[in-house]
């Protein structure tokens, strides 16, 4: 895929409108995670030393079109000025007269970011009108956000409509891996999934069954498959008006000779606590009011067999409730396996599977490619054309 980017672009005084997906987790009012603040730093950086004038746009949680004091992007904005040591002139929205104001009076290598753009209800619908408000900011839109690629808002979408518009470097690096993992691929390709629901996997699972040698399933996810296989699942999180989806799946994975691994045994417990009793158990012994909270034993070496072995590995979802230390053991040990995985190409995505690598205090830079977009990476994969990727093709 040729893609349209801002390595390519004279950006000397030009107002260069950015479209950066900031929308990160804040706890008492700052900055708990900055991993996709970071993320963007490389585009940024390049804008400075281009000698640009820097807008940038985001949004921030689920406003629903109201002015929410909370989401407020001040406390962000002061985080990215202490990261990259320059200050950042944050506006108090993101159109408007005293807007327009502000960028007209831009000197180069000035940095706004505009207020959240979901404090306007026209941003999720895409709407002309403000599109072409915000368009008339810039000379240039260069879209950085992977994250919200799959979404068809005003500042992720519309705004190209009106400005000659590019890829970030994040961007064109997202495409890039994601695109190859799409093609030609060293094999074994063995997919992971977890999580919790089969509507967000069943394009990716269908697209990939005749390309993965190895499905490895867990989490939330693996109960509705064992469901559908006949097994009780207690009381566990699953799907039951999905297992005809996750019948037809398997048969078509049977056909093709793809290896579809499922849990053999279980950890299961009749409560979820940090000090919950557990037992690891065959899958055919769950009854009752247990729940199925995470990988036994056997299954996750299992796993680390398929892994080990495996030359590209695409991880989406956790494997069991990680944020409980007596279900954490099964996602701890898969990220281990994929982080030790170095002779493989390694592309893991999802903002819960990167929590859990966090918290097990495995470095992001163990994996070939950590995607900031779980919705995006999943729709990307499962073959759909995104929004934010049409609109920086050549």
């Amino acid at each position: 895929m040729n893609i349209k980017s801002i390595k390519d672009l004279d950006l000397n005084e030009k107002k260069v409108l950015v479209r950066v997906d900031f929308n990160v987790p804040l706890e008492n009012g700052t900055v708990s995670d900055d991993t996709r603040i970071r993320a963007t730093l490389p585009t940024i950086q390049h804008l400075l030393e281009g000698n640009a004038k820097i807008i940038l746009m985001t949004h921030l949680g689920r406003p629903k079109g109201e002015k929410v004091e909370e989401l407020k992007l001040n406390p962000v904005a002061e985080y990215l000025s202490q990261l990259i040591k320059v200050p950042v002139i944050k506006l108090d929205d993101c159109i408007g007269d005293n807007v327009k104001a502000a960028v007209n009076s831009m000197q180069p290598r000035d940095i706004l970011v505009l207020e959240n753009t979901r404090f306007h209800k026209e941003e999720e619908i895409c709407d002309e009108i403000f599109s072409k408000e915000l368009a008339d900011l810039g000379d240039i839109f260069v879209v950085d956000s992977f994250g919200t690629a799959h979404r068809k808002h005003a500042s992720t979408y519309g705004i190209s409509k009106h400005l000659p518009t590019y890829a970030g470097l994040l961007m064109e690096k997202e495409i890039n891996a994601l695109t190859a993992i799409t093609k030609d691929t060293p094999s074994p390709l063995t997919i992971i999934m977890g999580g919790s629901k089969i509507d967000t996997k069943i394009g990716l699972m269908k697209n990939f069954l005749n390309k993965a040698d190895y499905f490895l399933v867990g989490g939330g996810l693996a109960n509705t498959f064992l469901s559908a296989s006949g097994f009780n699942v207690g009381k566990s999180l699953y799907q039951p008006d999905k297992t005809e989806l996750a019948q037809e799946i398997m048969l078509e994975a049977e056909v093709l000779e793809g290896e579809f691994l499922l849990p053999e045994d279980v950890i299961v417990a009749d409560e979820i606590s940090d000090d919950a009793k557990t037992l690891d158990l065959p899958i055919r012994d769950v009854i009752g009011d247990m729940q199925i909270l995470d990988l036994g034993i056997k299954s996750i070496e299992k796993f680390e067999e398929v892994i080990n072995k495996s030359k590209t590995i695409v991880w989406n979802g956790p494997v069991g409730l990680y944020e409980k230390k007596p279900f954490s053991e099964g996602t701890k040990r898969i990220a281990q396996a994929v982080a030790n995985a170095k002779d493989a190409k390694t592309i893991i995505g999802g903002g819960d599977t990167i929590d859990a690598i966090k918290e097990f205090g495995i470095d992001l830079n163990s994996f070939t490619h950590v995607s900031t977009g779980g919705g995006a990476m999943l729709q990307f994969l499962e073959g759909t054309i995104l929004p934010g990727v049409e609109i920086v093709k050549e």
